[in-house]
């Protein structure tokens, strides 16, 4: 049985306090705020520029920056939570340890990090914050999300659009594509119960689907046909670097694509970690989005 954290960890209590939010102008810390915003919890939105939309406040922050780390609780003194995205490090603790150990030294005592599904506790890049953080003694939530249908907008979107293609190393292995609203729904909800989950769990999609049935569901909606075709390890690689990424998170990401091909994502279906279960389908993003892919 699938249940969401909602349905799961029940009464929640409002709080004049603070959620700090980092890389709060992104996909799913934008859409958090906005769900924080409309339920009337404060938040304090993180930016490199230090800017946010309205009606948002937005801080300075650069984890390239440790003079930035003291600038949120110089903003606001009633921060208690505190929703984080890591560093994409290797071993991204020395970087982001001495900002979350100041944050629980200035009275947070809830976080939420967003790490990856195929992300084990201590495994590099955000399975190691993983490990830091559920060692601390805090309350706190790890969101284990499995690959993002909005990829299909960012990563695949200049081949889709120029070459009617997209590639990966994944073959017919199927994913449960997850969308950022859904993700920001079960940061909301993982932050707002009375009783913090103080666990990890994966964030997936309501159905599994390969990119070769994805690909098929784009080619109906947009009306022009779209295949999915199979990269090399070495190729996809590239690829990753291409799109600004370091040779060691291009390396992982591809490692984690690869698995997909043995089953990896389909099998944490409906096993003990998955607690969150999002709404959108990829034909619902699809048809959603439809003008992006329309030439």
């Amino acid at each position: 049985m699938q249940y969401t954290i909602s349905q799961t960890f029940t009464n929640t209590t409002r709080t004049t306090m603070t959620t700090l939010i980092t890389g709060g102008t992104g996909h799913v810390g934008s859409h958090l705020a906005k769900l924080l915003h409309a339920a009337s919890y404060p938040v304090l939105i993180t930016s490199r520029k230090g800017v946010a939309p309205e009606p948002f406040k937005a801080v300075t922050f650069n984890w390239e920056d440790a003079s930035t780390f003291e600038n949120p609780f110089k903003a606001d003194a009633n921060i208690d939570k505190l929703f984080l995205i890591s560093p994409d490090h290797k071993d991204p603790v020395p970087v982001a340890k001495p900002f979350i150990d100041l944050a629980v030294s200035k009275g947070v005592k809830r976080i939420v990090l967003v790490s990856a599904s195929q992300l084990e506790k201590g495994d590099d890049f955000y399975g190691k914050l993983h490990e830091y953080i559920a060692g601390l003694g805090v309350e706190y939530a790890v969101l284990r999300p499995t690959w993002f249908i909005e990829n299909f907008a960012t990563t695949f979107i200049e081949s889709i659009n120029k070459e009617n293609s997209f590639r990966t190393v994944s073959k017919s292995g199927k994913v449960p594509f997850i969308g950022v609203e859904d993700i920001a729904k079960a940061a909301f909800d993982a932050l707002i119960a009375e009783k913090s989950p103080n666990t990890d769990y994966y964030v997936l999609g309501p159905e599994t689907v390969s990119y070769d049935q994805a690909a098929e569901i784009l080619s109906q909606v947009i009306g022009r046909k779209i295949t999915h075709k199979q990269l090399t390890n070495e190729e996809e690689v590239e690829f990753f670097k291409s799109l600004g990424m370091t040779q060691e998170y291009s390396e992982t990401l591809n490692g984690l694509d690869a698995i997909i091909a043995d089953g990896a994502e389909e099998k944490r279906v409906g096993t003990p970690k998955h607690l969150y279960t999002g709404t959108r389908t990829l034909r619902q993003f699809f048809e959603a989005n439809k003008k992006l892919w329309t030439k």
